[in-house]
């Protein structure tokens, strides 16, 4: 027996129907390729990736991890937070493609051991993609030696796991999409299947069931990097050991649960439309500014990533622009005597920020912080 999808109320559709309609106009916006896009795209699958680490303890700056998605070695983070995040790189890069996989797909215990293995492959002593062999209790923040969850027992794992998978392949298919996701990553984490790596697999999971029901594209439809922010990990953690109890319990009521993932997919979705506004505004104001001063348009992949706020590495940009080693050098060398970038560090790790005469409208526009929608407040 599983943790149950609860019936929702009034207020719970009305959040559903905002989250909807915010899907529908960021629909509406990646219907045109831009672009912006690819640079966009890895951007929030980098916030993605930091956030649901960031949970575990593997801290890393969203540019470290762009970095390491596209294979520069990171400024700051460390060996083994790299490995951690390479590891979640390669299984939310199988997520992405399986979101485009045709009707031959289906979940199975088989899919999430390997999609663990993807993500835990470099801690073999921890047999990744082979189920636990023992007891697993989650202790409490404040005393380690307090369990305030405790997983089913190991014997019981391989037959909650095919019947989550069961589930995930027809159970509730009248549920909204939203709420199968959230059901499925508490139910997850719950069972706990593995020794490690269960909370990152249940986010991954969460993820891989919007991709599939085609709530839209993986990298604007997860929550990993709202659940990432300090606040709301705490949240997190409360709302998990309040449903699912002190120990394996699937009788109780899951509604707080769902309200906790609705109240993160709304405000989630209001971030990331923000970010696509802000990403056209800026890129239209960049194309306008290196037209008037007479320099190639592919210098905006350059540009835009130092007005949002993030760094620029060479490679990266001559890979965006489709460059030669040397063009990109260059391009690079102009726009830094021009006063529009910044270089910072040495050597291999150089990399280059918004310069003193980068257009202060631009950049100013991209950093202005704006609050969030309580979605709750006002139904």
């Amino acid at each position: 027996m599983l943790y149950e999808t609860p019936a929702l109320h009034d207020i719970d559709e009305a959040v559903l129907a905002e989250i909807d309609d915010m899907r529908d106009r960021l629909r509406l916006h990646l219907r045109t390729t831009r672009r912006w896009e690819g640079q966009l795209r890895r951007n929030l699958t980098a916030r993605a990736i930091a956030g649901s680490n960031t949970i575990e303890g593997y801290a890393a700056s969203v540019p470290d991890v762009e970095d390491i998605m596209v294979g520069e070695a990171p400024i700051e983070a460390s060996d083994t937070v790299t490995a951690e995040i390479e590891g979640y790189r390669q299984a939310m890069t199988y997520i992405q493609r399986l979101a485009e996989a045709g009707e031959d797909f289906a979940y199975s215990k088989e899919l999430l051991n390997a999609l663990h293995f993807m993500m835990q492959g470099h801690h073999l002593l921890k047999r990744p993609g082979w189920w636990r062999t023992g007891p697993v209790y989650v202790t409490s923040a404040e005393d380690p030696t307090i369990a305030a969850y405790t997983a089913p027992d190991a014997v019981l794992v391989p037959g909650l796991t095919a019947e989550l998978a069961e589930w995930l392949n027809g159970g509730d298919l009248d549920a909204p999409a939203l709420v199968r996701a959230s059901m499925a990553h508490l139910n997850l984490v719950a069972v706990h299947p593995w020794a490690d790596g269960n909370g990152r697999m249940s986010r991954a999971l969460h993820t891989l069931v919007l991709a599939r029901e085609g709530v839209v594209a993986p990298e604007f439809s997860g929550i990993e990097e709202w659940l990432g922010r300090a606040r709301n990990t705490y949240r997190y953690y409360d709302v998990l050991a309040e449903v699912g109890g002190p120990v394996w319990s699937p009788e109780r009521d899951t509604l707080p649960w769902i309200r906790f993932c609705l109240r993160a997919h709304h405000q989630q979705a209001q971030a990331v439309e923000r970010q696509v506004k802000t990403t056209r505004e800026v890129w239209s104001a960049l194309d306008e500014a290196v037209e008037r001063q007479g320099r190639p348009d592919r210098m905006l992949y350059a540009l835009y990533p130092a007005a949002m706020g993030n760094r620029v590495r060479r490679a990266t940009y001559q890979a965006d622009a489709e460059l030669s080693e040397q063009q990109a050098q260059r391009d690079i060398r102009e726009l830094v005597r021009a006063g529009w970038l910044a270089a910072k560090g040495e050597a291999q790790g150089r990399y280059y920020t918004a310069g003193p005469d980068l257009p202060e409208g631009i950049t100013a526009e991209a950093r202005r912080p704006q609050p969030l929608r309580e979605p709750y407040q006002g139904h």
